[in-house]
């Protein structure tokens, strides 16, 4: 075993799901940069490293140190602390400031931060602000160095350093050591694994009831993100007793103080008629969310109107005029169509659902159009912000995200409740099967009992990525009316995305034959590595010159994150293709820089920015280690701590596509993607493209995916619960 002290210089290579790293140093011996490679994650440019390792001669790449393991510590030379402060660990110090810096202090740059930092103000350009934001930074980068070391020293990944520091501040050690576990609880992006093995190493007993109760909302969690409202007691406790490794009889006293503490909710429900019957095991949210939802769709639709339209359906015996909004709108309906504008006069609580091409849309500005004759007062909503947007271009009135709708003002919350309720006649909310049981129930709390509800959706695209699977049990639970459109019309029939997309949906195989004029292409690619390759050549060249398209309207959508064609490794070689170059912030082993395409991948109600949100980014800021992200019209900043909860969106899966519209859309379907190769994902997938989609893949994958309907089912009650209570 060797050890090296070096200066990392450049960061060639991340891996983020593993922390592979490959780094360029500055060693003492060696003229060159020496290659170091390992688990470095975290390692910075600018940060001195002491190295354990050996050395080794790859056959490609060449003579390498391979790090075994390693530490941080504070540069000593002259040079090491202008690299240092000139990486962007601390903020208001840039590349520029680093060298002014250190040409005035040499060797007494570091002890002139830490015990007199006000000096700094005699250097050009450096005012008050900057100084306070030197001194801030460097206390926090000092905290944030020793919660690393704890980290280290108990073998967990040192990435979660600064999200601790943020949440704790100078208590974070102290936390850590009275109860990993509570990080789970408290941090985004802290599971139960990284606090467990905290604990492990600080020598919490592996049967002590913090990580046994922990254990159990991990499971619980789990299933929750599979999209189960609830979880059987039996499948939970079997869940949990092989995560914590613990007998099942642990398990179930554990689950019983849970649900005298109130962390729980335990529910007995029938199942096979009065014969059997088994726990049903809630986290809270879920529980009171589903009895919301229940309760309130049913005072809505009993609760009578008292808008003009209701006044003359009550005096014409329910007469509507279709003709009438044919003549406004330009229109001619059919038959199913002009029941769905009839039905929505006569409803408080409407469904409209349908497949690509069967005009869900002109039904609902026939809809829309009926309303506004009355002088209705019409909200229009949707769960994404593109889907609102879309919403707003079909209909002329404008749409708003749930999130906006509702007045989300964190930490408060929602400002329009069951106190502060919406003020209008109508609500339509477009995009419904995207919708969990949790965001359903607060918007229903919103409503008050005067307004009508339409809900429109595609049913057969995928449920929600939240938990519950609303749009389809208010379908199966009858007891509303539902309009599901079929005709697909015949200007949608010369589209070939939108008949395979039927097709897919019937259990038959699309229509891949190609053609000059085709807007629907299948390109055979067994190889994932060509696949992918085939994929950027794609992206880059032979769409944007047989199209006219730029690159940033193609969207390749997969139904993986992980793989070689799965979203991470797609997103990086298209990064690598479309932006490869230009300075920009380092997280996790991915480099944000300007003109990248995002994805927000968690709800951040401060920000306004929610789970799928797509956006470019305009600016980045290496002296304060922040960036720019323009979400359509609105522009969002981002500390470098908060870059986890933006994920590169060249590519994404179709889970994160829904509610989503693209020109053009490139989608891999390989049998590596096989245990996600469902119909409704390559339906939904499918229409997502508008103008033309190219699926690259093969015809094997394809064939599977369109025969396997075995969709798992969610646990919800939510159609029981509608159709008994």
């Amino acid at each position: 075993m060797a050890n090296m002290r070096c200066v990392v210089e450049r960061i060639t290579y991340q891996n983020p799901e593993n922390g592979y790293s490959v780094l360029k140093v500055r060693a003492k011996g060696h003229d060159d940069l020496v290659t170091v490679v390992g688990n470095l994650l975290d390692a910075n440019v600018g940060s001195v490293l002491l190295v354990d390792g050996e050395w080794k001669v790859d056959s490609k790449y060449g003579r390498q140190f391979a790090a075994r393991q390693w530490q941080e510590t504070l540069p000593a030379t002259v040079y090491g602390m202008e690299k240092y402060l000139g990486s962007g660990l601390i903020k208001g110090v840039g590349p520029k400031f680093a060298k002014k810096i250190v040409q005035k202090y040499g060797e007494n740059t570091f002890a002139v931060i830490e015990e007199n930092v006000e000096a700094l103000i005699e250097i050009s350009g450096i005012g008050a602000g900057r100084v306070k934001m030197i001194a801030k930074s460097w206390e926090r980068q000092k905290e944030v160095k020793n919660i690393m070391l704890f980290l280290q020293e108990h073998e967990v990944s040192t990435a979660f350093a600064a999200k601790i520091f943020k949440q704790y501040g100078n208590e974070s050690i102290g936390r850590m050591k009275e109860n990993p576990y509570q990080l789970a609880d408290d941090i985004w992006g802290i599971g139960f694994r990284t606090a467990d093995g905290i604990a492990r190493k600080l020598g919490f007993d592996r049967e002590c009831y913090v990580r046994l109760r922990s254990g159990v909302m991990y499971a619980l969690s789990e299933l929750a993100d599979e999209g189960h409202v609830y979880a059987r007691e039996g499948q939970l406790v079997e869940k949990a007793s092989a995560l914590l490794e613990a007998e099942e009889c642990r398990i179930v006293m554990t689950m019983d103080q849970m649900v005298k503490d109130k962390d729980l909710i335990k529910e007995n429900q029938k199942r096979n008629g009065d014969e059997e019957t088994e726990d049903a095991v809630y986290l809270p949210p879920f529980y009171f969310a589903e009895i919301g939802v229940t309760g309130k769709l049913k005072k809505l639709a009993a609760a009578s109107g008292s808008d003009r339209l209701q006044a003359w359906i009550e005096g014409t015996a329910g007469f509507v005029d279709v003709g009438e909004i044919e003549r406004k709108l330009n229109m001619k309906y059919d038959d199913v169509q002009a029941d769905a504008i009839r039905q929505a006069a006569r409803s408080k609580v409407m469904v409209l659902t349908g497949g690509p091409g069967t005009g869900k849309t002109t039904t609902t500005q026939g809809i829309i159009a009926l309303y506004r004759a009355y002088g209705l007062r019409i909200l229009l909503a949707a769960p994404t912000g593109r889907a609102a947007k879309r919403m707003t271009e079909a209909t002329g009135l404008e749409a708003k995200t749930i999130h906006r709708l509702l007045e989300c003002k964190p930490p408060e919350g929602y400002q329009k409740n069951e106190e502060n309720p919406l003020e209008g006649d109508v609500l339509v909310v477009d995009e419904c099967s995207m919708i969990d049981i949790v965001l359903m129930n607060s918007l229903l709390k919103a409503i008050p009992p005067n307004m009508r509800l339409i809900l429109v959706g595609d049913i057969d695209q995928l449920p929600s990525v939240g938990a519950g699977n609303v749009l389809r049990d208010i379908i199966d639970s009858g007891r509303f009316p539902v309009i599901r459109l079929t005709k697909i019309f015949r200007q949608a029939q010369e589209s070939r995305i939108i008949m395979n997309a039927h097709r897919i949906n019937e259990g038959k195989l699309p229509d891949i034959s190609n053609g000059r004029a085709a807007d629907f292409f299948f390109l055979q690619q067994e190889d994932p590595e060509q696949a992918a390759a085939e994929i950027v050549g794609l992206v880059k060249n032979r769409l944007p010159r047989s199209y006219g398209v730029s690159p940033s309207a193609i969207q390749v959508l997969t139904p993986m994150q992980r793989g070689v064609v799965g979203a991470t490794n797609l997103n990086l070689v298209l990064q690598e293709a479309l932006n490869p170059s230009g300075e920009g912030l380092r997280r996790s082993g991915f480099v944000f820089r300007p003109k990248d395409r995002v994805m927000q991948i968690k709800n951040n109600y401060d920000k306004e920015v929610f789970n799928g949100d797509i956006g470019l980014i305009e600016a980045v800021d290496l002296t304060n280690r922040t960036l720019t992200v323009g979400f359509d019209a609105r522009i969002v900043e981002y500390d470098v701590t908060e870059l986890d909860e933006l994920v590169h969106a060249y590519a994404t899966t179709i889970h994160k596509a829904q509610g989503s519209e693209y020109p053009v859309v490139v989608m891999p379907v390989l049998m590596n993607h096989y245990v996600m190769l469902q119909r409704n994902l390559i339906y939904t997938g499918i229409t997502r493209a508008k103008r033309l989609l190219v699926m690259v893949g093969t015809k094997k994958a394809l064939a599977y995916a369109v025969g396997n309907v075995t969709v798992t089912k969610r646990n919800t009650m939510l159609r029981e619960r509608l159709v008994t209570e």
